[in-house]
């Protein structure tokens, strides 16, 4: 059975795991097996990583996936299907140009006009002299400027016509260019497709239906973090939503999706490090990795029968089919494979047979992984030249001089094979299928580069990358630090493909939340009103931009810093009018000791707070005392302020940071005094002088 007459799955987009760049998405399709076990499930991405799909039969069916890979389908776009959208552009286009056209025409027309002068008629030498026709020249100028007055009036009217044009256009154009990804563009739609072969219970059954479920990662999707902060003047909680900003450009709308956003790399390698050891003293050979071993004698008469078989008819294009009449598709004429080479010996290193279990890509009795497709439909490996080159013609040899010797061949190399680092990267290796030629067949290679380039779409899917930010918003893998995290959003959410940001509501978080002021009179006499946030659970909190509403009245969109589990951060909510802070200093400056040896300057600190608002707060005032080095500057303090604890601050102090925390009844006072005193050597003075503020 040819592919193209396999059965048709159709598939539903069920969720999505959208990383710090790219997603994961997973489909579901359901059907009746057909006895050979080979269906075709459509609607996969064209933005799709080949490598990356993976398929498993859902529920204890029996039936498991022996088999998957990607193809390519190509077919004429069905001619009724809507496409307003372009035709709307196409319209706007044309109307831009025939107003301009007018408008050309509308200003050829007063340069024309313009142009009327009064010519008299050749005066010959005999004829006398004729007197000027005044009141003609007067008539056709009055001609003239009625004539430029109304074409300038018409010209007007044309310029506003073609900036109202313009302006319709550049608006079409850009919703165009926003629009959605997920309608094809060209009369002929490609789309992927996975072609999948199951065994099993089911398979044999015809009545049996069976739900599988393929898994493929895309490029072109980012998110973001933002957060929603509702908190009531004295409660003690609030509620923080957390929402995220959505970007995706993969080639299909996630429409009514279940929506996950992890701070993790989805394109990291997750294979552990090879160690090699270091040796000390006469150098050593390395020994020979293990793992590793020469392909098996007589791997060549495995594919004895594959050339028994001759030559493969003509194949039709898995995807050109319009009204179920496959389209055929000239195919180069097979290049004769060269005779299979001697076993690898000593001479060739390359066509290593690896035995690491992670060579093939098998996932499991009921995973299949897909190998990528190569532009003639061949699998990963098959056809390309060792290390992903294509196979080189020898070079063609100059002709040798009368009398010179031939140069002797060089020397076989002596001693086993020595693979390179690429031939022991397991993970990377790629089994040649048969249809390469016979030196590579029933052998794992290097993936080739060519492999990985990216598409047209791919390239427009992962130009969200550059995007520009939200204000204060910053790349979750950024905030994420050293771990990863996964937020999973309570609904469905629908995501469109036009690489626009679309804010997506995940869950809310329980937080605990505590009004403070805050104030340092000796930088600035102004109290500040910050709110603390807590973060009482047990997930991380990344930073971005928060929207602060108190009361249910907006108030600013602040900058929320990364909460770790059981951190507390303060949210600056701006100055607090209603409290008011007054700081006075004294300094005095005198002697002591046995014959006046120390200079003793005492520095005296009245703070004044008022509370004009109509409930009570909280205010911590920040004083600084000095810090000194020095074993003869001694530093008395004499203040019941308190030094701040910084494994329970919010942010870390500065040394020698002193904190007063006063609570304010509605309409109530407080005074503070406090100081210290610095005793110095009597020779000695203070750096800057000795008088402090």
């Amino acid at each position: 059975m040819t592919t193209g007459a396999a059965r048709r799955w159709g598939s539903t987009l069920d969720s999505v795991v959208v990383y710090a760049q790219g997603a994961l998405c997973r489909r579901l399709a359901r059907g009746t097996v057909p006895p050979d076990g080979r269906v075709r499930v459509t609607g996969l991405p064209r933005a799709l990583d080949p490598g990356s799909l993976r398929a498993r039969v859902l529920g204890s069916s029996g039936a498991r996936v022996t088999g998957a890979r990607v193809e390519v389908e190509a077919r004429p776009r069905d001619a009724g299907a809507p496409d307003g959208l372009r035709d709307e552009v196409e319209r706007l286009d044309e109307a831009y140009e025939a107003a301009c056209a007018r408008r050309d025409r509308q200003r050829a027309l007063i340069a024309e006009v313009g142009g009327l002068r009064p010519v008299p008629p050749p005066r010959k030498r005999e004829d006398p002299h004729r007197r000027a026709p005044v009141d003609a020249w007067l008539e056709l100028a009055d001609f003239v400027g009625e004539r430029l007055t109304a074409h300038h009036a018409r010209l007007a009217e044309l310029d506003e016509a073609v900036l109202v044009a313009e302006h319709e256009r550049e608006v079409a154009h850009d919703r165009l260019h926003r629009s959605s990804t997920d309608a094809p563009s060209a009369p002929v739609e490609t789309a992927f497709c996975a072609v999948l072969t199951l065994t099993g219970a089911a398979a044999d059954e015809a009545e049996g239906e069976v739900e599988v479920e393929l898994e493929y990662g895309v490029p072109g999707a980012v998110w973001v973090p933002t957060y929603r902060l509702a908190h009531r003047r004295g409660d003690g909680g609030g509620r923080l939503v957390l929402r995220a900003s959505v970007a995706q450009r993969t080639g299909e709308d996630w429409t009514g999706v279940r929506l996950a956003l992890a701070t993790a790399d989805l394109r990291r390698r997750t294979d552990l490090p090879a160690l090699r050891s270091m040796r000390i003293g006469r150098r050593q050979s390395e020994p020979a990795p293990s793992g590793w071993r020469e392909p098996p004698a007589g791997l060549a008469d495995l594919f004895t029968g594959y050339e028994a078989a001759g030559p493969a008819p003509t194949p039709f294009a898995a995807g050109a089919v319009a009204g179920g009449v496959p389209v055929p598709v000239a195919v180069p004429a097979p290049v004769p494979a060269p005779p299979p080479p001697p076993p690898a010996g000593p001479a060739e290193p390359g066509g290593a047979y690896g035995s690491a279990p992670g060579a093939l890509g098998g996932g499991g009795p009921d995973v299949a992984r897909a190998a990528a497709p190569r532009p003639g439909g061949r699998p990963r490996g098959g056809g390309a030249g060792f290390g992903g080159r294509p196979p080189q013609a020898p070079p063609a040899q100059a002709p040798m001089a009368p009398g010179a010797v031939a140069p002797a061949p060089p020397p076989p190399p002596v001693g086993p094979p020595q693979p390179s680092g690429a031939e022991l990267d397991y993970a990377g290796l790629v089994l040649a299928g048969p249809e390469g030629s016979a030196a590579r067949r029933g052998r794992l290679f290097p993936g080739s580069s060519a492999d990985v380039v990216a598409d047209e779409h791919r390239r427009r899917a992962e130009a969200v990358a550059g995007l520009p930010l939200p204000r204060h918003a910053v790349r979750p893998r950024t905030s994420a630090g050293s771990f990863d995290h996964r937020f999973d959003a309570a609904a469905r959410a629908d995501v469109p493909s036009d690489g626009t940001w679309h804010t997506v509501t995940v869950g809310e978080i329980p937080v605990v939340l505590h009004t403070e002021h805050l104030c340092v009179p000796s930088v600035e006499q102004t109290v500040y009103a910050t709110l603390a946030v807590s973060n009482t659970t047990r997930q991380a909190l990344l930073a971005g931009p928060v929207e602060v509403t108190v009361d249910d009245d907006f108030l600013l969109t602040a900058a929320l810093p990364t909460l770790a589990p059981g951190g507390v951060r303060r949210l600056g909510l701006g100055p607090a009018e209603g409290v008011r802070v007054t700081r006075r200093t004294h300094l005095v400056e005198s002697t002591a000791g046995l014959r006046n040896n120390v200079t003793v300057l005492d520095h005296r600190v009245h703070v004044e707070l008022a509370n004009r608002l109509a409930g009570p707060v909280t205010v911590e005032v920040h004083e600084r005392v000095p810090v000194s080095s020095e074993p003869d500057v001694r530093i008395e303090e004499r203040a019941d302020w308190t030094e701040p604890e910084d494994g329970a601050a919010p942010e870390p102090h500065a040394p020698g940071t002193r904190v007063w925390r006063v609570e304010l009844p509605a309409g109530g006072t407080a005074a503070l005094d406090g100081g210290y005193e610095i005793r110095i050597p009597a020779g000695k003075a203070l750096v800057d002088g000795n008088r402090r503020s």
